[in-house]
């Protein structure tokens, strides 16, 4: 059975980068450079199909610094993340097909999958970036390109609806930024927190099924 006029739809092509700013105001130190180096498809890993790998809830993170009366004025930490596929948003990498049968799909449409934050207080994406590439996964990056082709076959369970996303295989991250005060022995001050959705190297089909 091929995909036919099942194609569902999404929506318009992802920016080359997506940031959701609150308030942005940080110190020059922590100005690092975002990593706008987009991969393409053969610079990344083809991963389909990974079940199981996604996260269902937030995992905690236990940052192990000390931080007591020394270190820098200002910081980041990662209280927990997931593990989590980002989808492509544009037409031409989602599909749907049943009931029962074959499903045989390929990227049609190029794009871009790229580094989401949403924040309120003083933060960098820059640096949010750096330290996820330390604290999270070497592979997360800015940008991920996605050309066309990829195709995958993959066969849908007897009376049900399959479907197939194309993404990438990262992250999403609660965040918080700290201020130290007075002499930095005490009580540091929260100054900005959020969220951040972290693509990888790592690309490919996610499939699951519906009644309908």
């Amino acid at each position: 059975m091929g995909i036919g006029s099942r194609r569902a739809s999404t929506g318009a092509a992802t920016a080359a980068l997506l940031l959701c700013f609150g308030t942005v105001g940080t110190a020059a130190a922590e100005e690092v450079p975002a990593d706008d180096t987009a991969f393409t498809a053969d610079e990344t890993s083809d991963i389909n199909d990974r079940q199981g790998w996604e996260d269902e809830t937030d995992q905690p993170i236990t940052e192990k610094e000390t931080r007591r009366c020394t270190g820098p004025q200002t910081w980041y930490e990662f209280s927990s993340k997931r593990a989590y596929h980002v989808p492509s948003g544009w037409n031409g990498t989602k599909y749907k097909d049943g009931p029962g049968g074959t499903m045989s799909v390929s990227v049609t449409k190029s794009g871009s999958i790229s580094l989401e934050i949403s924040g309120s207080g003083e933060w960098s994406a820059g640096a949010i970036l750096a330290k996820a590439k330390t604290t999270i996964s070497a592979k997360v990056v800015g940008t991920v390109t996605v050309t066309t082709g990829h195709t995958y076959t993959r066969e849908i369970s007897r009376n049900k609806y399959g479907h197939l996303q194309y993404g990438s295989w990262g992250y999403k991250v609660n965040w918080k930024r700290y201020r130290s005060v007075g002499n930095g022995c005490g009580a540091p001050k929260e100054i900005g927190r959020g969220t951040t959705t972290l693509p990888t190297k790592e690309t490919g089909w996610k499939y699951w099924e519906t009644k309908s």
